[in-house]
């Protein structure tokens, strides 16, 4: 706990300084745990947001953040942009809620969505899932603007390995291939981990993923590294079956302090917890900072 404190003090401080910032709007998983909604992070650069997955609840944490920070880049028209990691339920759900939404609040552009091969087809199936709600809103009187709703989708090669995937003023985007069990197969990456440099920090977000160096290269020393773990303990008290599978798809915390000695983030931020009614035994076994993320933590 003690750790847990310092670390605390230390990001604040270094909030204090930064341009950047990192927003957890979600850091739970398929749990329906009412304090930790879906897999959502934000990163806020000269008043721009950028959203990292669309788990359970992105628009309305987005907008406590909001309310809390002062932060009208997570007002709900200003959502403009998202980059998913894969397409698992938990990190997707709310994906129609970040089309949706943000175009009845007066979002006047398409949302653009950069992810996996399938996002497109998510995408349009969500598009005609609503295609009553969307005909009443924009035939029906209510005042709206006429491409609001549109979506502009951006799938990642399936192959190839680290490549830069968007640009523009305030940052640079670089996906990275990660090992999320059958997500990934040969010459069909379809899930990713993602590398956020802006002018002032580097911060690296894993996505789901069993333990890959692809993390260590990406991070190398980065100012904030963002990553998934389960507890060893929990974990040794499931039965096969979940063992394998959390194997193949997750990283233990002692694979994940194994990593981060490794890879030496300046701040490691677990999110995504599978604690398995254990407490995750990352301090033990890492000695730099490291915070374990609540919904609405500001980095």
């Amino acid at each position: 706990m003690k750790k847990l404190f310092i670390a605390l003090l230390f990001t604040v401080a270094a909030f204090a300084q930064s341009k950047t910032q990192i927003v957890m709007l979600g850091t739970g998983n398929p749990n329906p745990d009412p304090d930790h909604s879906g897999p959502a992070t934000a990163i806020i650069v000269n008043g721009s947001s950028y959203l990292i997955d669309s788990g359970t609840g992105v628009v309305r944490r987005a907008a406590a953040a909001a309310e809390k920070y002062k932060m009208p880049a997570l007002e709900a028209q200003n959502l403009k942009i998202v980059f998913l990691t894969h397409l698992h339920s938990d990190h997707t759900l709310g994906l129609p809620d970040l089309i949706l939404t943000p175009w009845v609040m007066g979002r006047e552009e398409s949302l653009k969505i950069y992810g996996p091969r399938g996002t497109k087809s998510m995408a349009d199936h969500i598009e005609a899932a609503y295609a009553e709600d969307i005909r009443i809103r924009t035939s029906g009187g209510q005042p709206h603007k006429a491409t609001g709703y549109g979506v502009e989708v951006h799938e990642l090669a399936t192959t190839a390995s680290d490549r830069p995937i968007y640009k523009d003023a305030n940052v640079t985007v670089t996906a990275f291939p990660v090992k999320h069990g059958s997500w990934n197969t040969p010459g069909d990456i379809r899930s990713f981990g993602y590398i956020f440099q802006t002018a002032d920090r580097k911060i690296v977000l894993s996505g789901d993923t069993s333990p890959t160096d692809a993390v260590v290269k990406a991070c190398n020393g980065c100012d904030v590294l963002i990553h998934e773990a389960y507890s060893q303990a929990g974990f040794d008290k499931r039965t096969p079956d979940w063992k394998a599978y959390h194997s193949r798809y997750h990283t233990s915390a002692p694979e994940l302090a194994k990593i981060a000695n490794e890879a030496k983030p300046g701040l490691l931020v677990l999110y995504h917890q599978m604690p398995m009614g254990q407490q995750l035994e990352i301090e033990k076994l890492y000695s730099g900072k490291v915070v374990s993320a609540k919904d609405l933590d500001l980095y």
